[in-house]
């Protein structure tokens, strides 16, 4: 410690990849804007409303904790509006003002300051804040009773919730394209398959995430989902359906992929996203919530430390001693 500064010493040589948490979160906000945009057209301006007081009170939150904990402020890197605009994403747009605020302090704070700030977290912070919420008012994150007002011209019950009740004959009112296209219940930023595929593969082009998870816990819903399937087609939807619904490609592209709560080796994030896949299914088809992505992300977040031990082998050989 010299001057109030740590000085951390490593060993040479050093390689910076010529990323940044600024241009990294700039680029998740461009990749998330086709299907927000999608998502304020389809809802209208209660739409908008979630969006901005999320990513503001978002902002807010860690500003305050930076004040609180004599930090520097760190609002400017980009990472607090993400956070934001991931959990409006997530949100339904009838989601009351109280319920956004609070979803924003619970990522900001219990999901990302209270451990040391962003790189430190052990899970994600907009999933940490979303499960909570889930837990203690799962009313208000019901789709089904949270969109009843709209008119949307296509089934407006939530697809998730139709073939869980329903079985797999209620996905007969959907059909790939039209899921692709937004038409679909569901979070304001979760809906339109098309928007969130093409941010997806901006980001992975970009470098900003590693295609390894994404492509990895999409297989993972996909092979589970098509066991269940197929053993049980009378009872369990298509892959397809599981993949294109509820909040699996927002999962795939924007929640499974954060840095700090992933592997860093390739064959641990293939074990990573395909148990988060596995476990997504597994919720949805057997478990009493509707979408598993949340949970399924939540536990994996934990298990990835003991899955990144599994490591390649070091460069060299080992010396005899006479």
């Amino acid at each position: 410690m010299a001057n109030g500064k740590l000085l951390v010493g490593s060993h040479a040589p050093y390689l910076h990849i010529g990323s940044s948490i600024t241009s990294k979160s700039y680029d998740i906000m461009i990749a998330g804007l086709p299907a927000v945009i999608f998502g304020i057209s389809q809802y209208g301006v209660p739409a908008l409303r979630v969006v901005a007081l999320s990513i503001s009170t978002a902002m807010l939150w860690e500003f305050l904790m930076n004040r609180a904990m004599k930090k520097p402020i760190t609002i400017g890197d980009g990472d607090a509006a993400v956070i934001g605009l991931l959990i409006g994403m997530l949100l339904p747009a009838t989601a009351p003002w109280w319920f956004v605020a609070l979803g924003t302090l619970l990522a900001v704070l219990v999901g990302k300051q209270i451990y040391g700030g962003i790189g430190c977290n052990p899970m994600n912070p907009p999933v940490v804040a979303i499960a909570a919420l889930m837990l203690s008012w799962s009313r208000l994150l019901d789709f089904n009773a949270a969109l009843t007002s709209y008119d949307f011209g296509f089934p407006a019950m939530f697809p998730l919730t139709a073939i869980k009740y329903f079985g797999p004959s209620a996905a007969e009112n959907y059909t790939l394209a039209g899921l692709m296209m937004g038409q679909q219940a569901g979070g304001i930023g979760t809906t339109f398959g098309l928007g969130l595929i093409v941010g997806g593969l901006y980001l992975i082009l970009r470098g900003s995430i590693r295609w390894e998870l994404a492509l990895s816990f999409l297989a993972g819903v996909f092979v589970t989902a098509f066991l269940f399937h197929a053993a049980n087609p009378a009872k369990y939807a298509p892959a397809l359906f599981h993949v294109l619904t509820g909040y699996t490609l927002i999962g795939a592209f924007f929640l499974i992929t954060e840095d700090s709560t992933s592997p860093v080796n390739l064959v641990p994030m293939l074990f990573y996203g395909i148990g988060a896949g596995f476990l997504t299914v597994m919720i949805r088809n057997v478990g009493f919530y509707v979408d598993g992505v949340i949970f399924a992300v939540l536990m994996m977040n934990l298990a990835s430390p003991l899955i990144d031990k599994i490591r390649p082998k070091a460069l060299g050989r080992k010396l005899e001693h006479a």
